[in-house]
């Protein structure tokens, strides 16, 4: 990205002045100058089309992960007030819905796994549903997957996939309210009639991992996590289902805002108001496919656990948490002192809630919301803790991995997976997949230093750091 167009406020935070009559919101960019440097000119492109949408209140955001997307960048936050003539739209959540991480805590080290790393790979890679359309063992029909998407990871575990204690600690306790089924075509139904509990292709994975550092001990301890202990992050989303929403409703939110006399700056910026039919169908599918995806995590945290107690019969595995980071969420926030119910998109982009929010559970009140960065299979990942500056600076709002540095294209003419596999081996990181191909798309070497991106992240206020995680075993889709 070219700098000369910025102004820098902070050394974490940059903006881009108004030119003489232009009319638009403020944009904020946060990140270091090296992060910023190293993201695509269209970031900038995007997030200034998105600050030109009606309603937005505050200013349109990045993250420091942040990289191109469709529509909205990945990495973006805008919020909008329905009482302002505020949109929704679905280029600002993405295709994938409610994409997401839910990280397990587990009672074992990495001596335990170092004894038996090969048949955990395996026992794991045998067990997970991984790869582009593949099915699971859990079939559906038509009526009960509309109880999947009104009863989310709730439905899972009524029906043994998991425990009631899971729910603790997913955000809405595992079901979004306000989901309409009706509102999502049978297409879309048919696609995830038989993807329940699978964990997908592209970026998708299921990583065992090694606490390496920890930077936070008050946070650590509520979180449950010390240096040595095996944790494992288990990355996917609404999978079929959520695609096809997102194209159907691309369409009908168009249609909407040429009716509406809606400008767009970008067509993929499809949007309607809140208040809109079309916006609240939109509303209503959308959170009946987070539903679908907190149900999919939580089959595949059952799938984890079958997996390992043959192998580690007294070990125990809790979800630490589960948060998606592709979602538009009415919340609450303080806006030049009033308190204002606005739609908060996060479009690769983690909630974090600080301490003391009233929907954290008890445990981890006091410290704040869990918020995963997930690195790239070949480097690490971070646990870090909402900060309750990130309340007034970005409505709550932190970084969800390292983000991309180059397209998978790129990444194909550089990278081959064979290749990636045996050189990951050889530094202990064993690799479990359908795909040679897609692992290249997803070589190490593709994404921004996640360090720097945590880094970036704490200094600018969003999230702290509480443990730095080394991958050790990935299973990939």
């Amino acid at each position: 990205m070219n700098l000369a167009n910025l102004e820098r406020l902070t050394p974490y935070c940059w903006t881009v002045p108004l030119a003489p009559g232009e009319r638009r919101a403020p944009v904020l960019l946060y990140g270091s100058e090296p992060l910023l440097v190293s993201m695509d000119d269209k970031v900038l492109e995007q997030l200034l089309n998105v600050a030109r949408l009606p309603g937005l209140v505050g200013a349109a955001m990045t993250m420091p992960d942040a990289h191109w997307g469709y529509g909205f960048p990945i990495g973006g936050v805008a919020a909008f007030d329905p009482a302002a003539g505020g949109v929704v739209s679905a280029g600002g959540v993405g295709f994938d819905i409610s994409c997401g991480v839910r990280c397990l805590r587990t009672t074992l080290s990495e001596t335990d796994l170092n004894r038996k790393m090969t048949a955990v790979a395996d026992a794991l890679f045998e067990t997970i549903p991984a790869g582009l359309g593949v099915e699971g063992a859990v079939r559906l029909t038509m009526k009960e997957i509309d109880d999947v998407l009104l009863g989310g990871a709730a439905w899972a575990v009524e029906r043994g996939y998991g425990t009631a204690a899971d729910l603790d600690y997913i955000e809405e306790r595992g079901t979004m309210a306000g989901a309409l089924p009706s509102a999502i075509s049978d297409l879309a139904k048919r696609r995830q009639l038989g993807e329940m509990g699978t964990l997908g292709s592209g970026n998708h994975y299921l990583e065992v991992q090694v606490v390496e550092q920890v930077f936070d001990h008050e946070a650590a301890r509520a979180f449950g996590i010390e240096v040595g202990q095996v944790v494992i992050a288990i990355h996917c989303g609404s999978r079929g289902l959520g695609h096809q929403i997102g194209s159907d409703y691309l369409v009908s939110l168009a249609r909407a805002a040429g009716r509406l006399g809606i400008t767009l700056p970008d067509r993929e910026l499809a949007c309607a108001p809140i208040e809109s039919p079309e916006g609240q169908a939109y509303l209503g599918a959308m959170r009946a496919a987070i539903n679908c995806a907190l149900a999919n995590r939580q089959i595949l945290t059952h799938l984890t656990r079958q997996a390992l107690t043959p192998l580690f019969p007294n070990a125990t595995i809790e979800t630490l948490f589960d948060v998606s980071h592709n979602t538009c969420k009415a919340e609450y926030h303080e806006v030049d002192g009033s308190r204002r119910l606005l739609y908060v998109h996060r479009k690769g982009a983690t909630r974090a809630f600080g301490p003391g929010h009233e929907s954290l559970p008890a445990r981890y009140r006091a410290v704040g919301q869990p918020v995963v960065i997930g690195g790239s299979m070949g480097t690490g990942s971070y646990i870090l803790a909402g900060m309750a500056t990130s309340e007034t600076r970005a409505f709550a709002s932190a970084s969800h991995g390292a983000g991309r540095a180059m397209s998978r294209r790129q990444a194909l003419q550089r990278w081959r997976g064979r290749e990636l596999v045996d050189d990951l081996a050889a530094q202990g990181i064993l690799i479990r997949t359908r795909s040679m191909r897609g692992v290249a798309e997803e070589a190490p070497g593709a994404y921004k230093d996640v360090d720097l991106v945590a880094e970036a992240t704490e200094a600018a206020g969003l999230a702290r750091r509480v443990a730095r995680l080394r991958p050790r075993i990935c299973v990939k889709g």
